[in-house]
């Protein structure tokens, strides 16, 4: 679809929304001016996204339909991408006198920190809400002083109607605003209210109930902002500016400009701007904003960094390998932003219970002011009272917002310790897990091969057999290779390089040292004699067996053991004898066996291993990391099967590399990725990006404490409501009181949901590597 030049996409950072009615109510107003084509407002992320026709439509007349509600604009800017965003820091007001924002130029208004502290006499003097805290308060205790001092009533009333309607201004123009879309919320349930108190001639009640709104609101956005800040400050963690090396010169330029290819110099205490690959220089750094590891990591040429990570001590050059639009952490951020967006199943069924319980409690006020007047010739101010004091009860915030600030805290918490949800939904599934299966290669283990053990037969040392064996593999790329030349590296090994190298594809290889004396092994076997140069032979069965080289029963004996332990093994020899063995298998993951029992400890009993490969590995990685029950030879469809079948016994979960079995990832009830990046933002509904398994258990945990979390809020919730709607109905509960029961349930599930921001990781272990055993 072809977008037309006038038609443009601004994102608003909107301040002052408490609770899920207040996003719906700017939403509808922004979808009723002239020259919008759509608008969506998200309370989770306090964002609004308009698409409107400039030539129809101006950007100022979209704040000022914001801000005619009784909001703030803290920020905009254009398009979706906006990585280089920054967040104000608190829910204030910020004067935008300048409307005319791009995107790459805009910086955003940053207030001072002492606004963003509810302490500080700046945040109660420049902010409009507290502004209107304090009026109401200065209304209220004048009227009561004058009250006091038995004046004039009217002059008390004066003082009360000062306040009421400075602070009530703002509510009450939301509120008349939410009456014409024939809509209810707490600001026209609080104006009623207000209003009907004035009439009945209750003013102090009237000043009372403006005040304890006010306040309670302001506390309540500004909590609630300090969950969505944190978790914006991701946002700050690319640097809008970056060096760039080109040709002998560095030049500082806006990182946006920046093309794969080109070098980038960072200097120590430097933030890297761009994913990329050293090329040059030796440095440690913390990856903790990405990966959520603490302990930084040593990185050298031809090692990958992020954007977003900080460089702690050597002199950098990176080659850029990605744009600052696809990179890792503008990745990691986009998918924040659409987990946040997206409603947990909690949510839908409390914004559904909301949409049917609100009209029926305006209409059981309703009858509650008029029935027993009309029927029983009871008092009409009196039931006039109790319907009003039911109204401000009835205000379904507490339990709207009851959900969503937990799963926004929820997955902030998971954000910073690289566990990437995507979405309430993944959030809420994980809590209900029973049933965690696991893929092997890539998951459980490394997916590379490695030494296990060095075996010889008596004729040369285990050392001697690996020797040799790393020096005619040292040219190969092949993994068995590698990992047999980077055993002997690490043993200290001295590698010769062989003559007359010959490939056997499949088989494995030959060659000759020549007159080089290879040490540890006797004169005779090392150098020529009168039946030709001695060859060394690397490689499997068939290899020896095409040179002639009958097995003897030991090294038969050998070699099934080996197959047996579920290893594979590489045959050592020369065109007369066979030498040794080497041992290699998939190497296990250092930290698998501690996160598997981590897993145990957070209540999931039921841990499988699915695998393609043979039964016998299957059963020794399993025995290895602690796992009852595996499934092995499984070809992907087999895989699939056996998710179905596992899901006939609970809620099942799926733990691969994010590169191959989708079919079962996608047939389970949530799918986890422990491997590349790129590809596992694509495929798992969790990420874990620093692809340490240990954070699978806090995953869960922290899944398991969201639901148990929104249960608690929810329900008291209800039980608050239902209480209080019983005394107020019966003249209990004055309207003071409600409005303090509905904005104290509010904060209290906000400050309860909160909690879940800081939710620690499980304490790990130490991990050192796991030395091959040599015979």
């Amino acid at each position: 679809m072809t977008q037309t030049p006038s038609l443009k996409t601004q994102t608003l950072q909107v301040g002052g929304m408490d609770c899920g009615s207040c996003a719906k109510t700017i939403e509808v107003a922004l979808q009723q001016l002239h020259g919008v084509t759509e608008a969506t407002v998200n309370f989770t992320t306090a964002q609004a996204r308009v698409s409107y026709d400039s030539e129809v439509l101006s950007e100022k007349s979209i704040y000022n339909q914001i801000k005619g509600l009784g909001y703030t604009i803290e920020q905009s800017y254009e398009g979706q991408s906006h990585q280089h965003t920054h967040s104000c820091g608190d829910e204030n007001d910020h004067d935008h006198q300048n409307h005319d924002h791009n995107y790459e130029h805009s910086q955003p208004i940053n207030k001072s920190k002492q606004k963003s502290d509810l302490t500080s006499w700046r945040f109660w003097i420049e902010n409009r809400r507290g502004q209107s805290v304090i009026l109401a308060g200065i209304g209220l205790v004048l009227g009561l002083l004058t009250q006091y001092l038995v004046l004039p009533i009217w002059i008390a009333r004066a003082f009360y109607g000062i306040g009421i309607v400075i602070a009530g201004y703002p509510i009450a123009r939301a509120g008349l605003f939410e009456l014409r879309l024939r809509r209810a919320d707490m600001n026209l349930l609080m104006t009623i209210s207000v209003v009907g108190a004035m009439i009945l001639g209750d003013w102090l009640e009237g000043g009372l109930v403006v005040f304890l709104f006010s306040l309670g609101t302001t506390l309540q956005v500004f909590t609630f902002g300090r969950t969505r800040n944190a978790i914006r400050s991701l946002m700050d963690l690319t640097p809008p500016t970056a060096t760039v090396k080109r040709g002998n010169q560095e030049f500082t330029v806006p990182v946006e400009t920046i093309q794969p290819g080109e070098i980038l110099t960072i200097r120590p205490g430097g933030r890297v701007a761009l994913d990329g690959v050293v090329v040059s220089g030796n440095s440690a750094i913390d990856q903790s904003p990405i990966t959520g590891e603490s302990i930084p990591e040593d990185k050298a040429v031809g090692d990958t960094v992020f954007a977003g990570t900080l460089n702690q001590t050597g002199f950098l050059e990176i080659k850029a390998t990605h744009t600052y639009n696809d990179t890792t952490v503008a990745k990691i951020i986009n998918l924040v932003e659409q987990a946040q967006e997206s409603r947990a199943p909690s949510q839908q069924w409390v914004d559904k219970f909301a949409e049917i319980y609100t009209p029926i409690v305006i209409l059981a006020a309703i009858a509650i002011a008029l029935i027993p007047p009309l029927a029983f010739a009871q008092p009409f101010n009196v039931w006039l009272y109790r319907a009003l004091v039911m109204l401000v009860i009835a205000c379904p915030c507490a339990l709207v917002i009851s959900t969503p600030v937990s799963i926004v805290s929820a997955i902030g918490a998971a954000t910073r310790r690289g566990v990437l949800f995507k979405g309430g939904n993944a959030l809420e599934t994980a809590g209900h897990l029973t049933t965690l299966a696991f893929d092997k290669t890539g998951t459980i283990t490394q997916g590379l091969p490695i030494v296990q053990q060095v075996y010889d037969l008596g004729k040369v040392s285990a050392d001697m057999v690996l020797e040799i064996a790393a020096s005619l593999e040292q040219q190969s790329e092949h993994p068995l290779a590698k990992a047999i030349v980077a055993k002997a590296q690490d043993l200290g090994l001295e590698l010769v390089t062989p003559l007359d190298f010959t490939a056997f594809p499949g088989k494995g290889i030959q060659a000759n040292f020549g007159e080089q004396r290879v040490v540890g092994v006797p004169p005779v076997v090392a150098t020529a004699n009168p039946e030709g140069a001695i060859l060394y032979l690397v490689g499997n069965r068939r290899l020896f067996s095409d040179q002639g080289i009958c097995l003897a029963d030991e090294a038969e004996s050998l070699l099934t053991e080996i197959e047996q332990l579920g290893h594979i093994p590489v045959l050592v020899g020369t065109n007369r004898e066979l030498l040794g063995a080497i041992a290699l298998s998939d190497g296990i993951r250092l930290e698998a066996t501690e996160a598997l029992h981590q897993l145990k400890r957070v209540g999931l009993k039921r841990l499988v291993m699915l695998t393609g490969d043979r039964t016998v590995v299957a059963k020794q990685i399993a025995q290895q990391v602690g796992i009852t029950e595996y499934q092995a030879e499984l070809l992907p469809e087999d895989k699939l099967q056996a998710i179905q079948q596992l899901r006939r016994h609970g809620v099942v979960g799926m733990v691969g590399d994010g590169i191959n079995d989708a079919p079962a990832l996608a047939t389970a009830d949530i799918s986890f990725a422990v491997g590349g990046i790129d590809i596992a933002l694509e495929t798992a509904d969790v990420v874990l990006v620093g692809g340490d398994l240990r954070q699978l258990a806090y995953a869960v945990d922290l899944s398991q404490r969201t639901v148990s979390v929104i249960q608690q809020n929810v329900a008291f919730s209800l039980i608050t409501k239902a209480l209080f709607l019983l005394l107020g109905t019966f003249g209990f509960v004055g309207l003071a009181i409600a409005v303090l029961a509905d904005t104290g349930t509010s904060l209290l599930v906000t400050a309860n949901g909160m909690r879940l921001f800081k939710t620690k990781t499980l304490k790990p272990k130490r991990l050192s590597s796991i030395p091959s055993i040599t015979a």
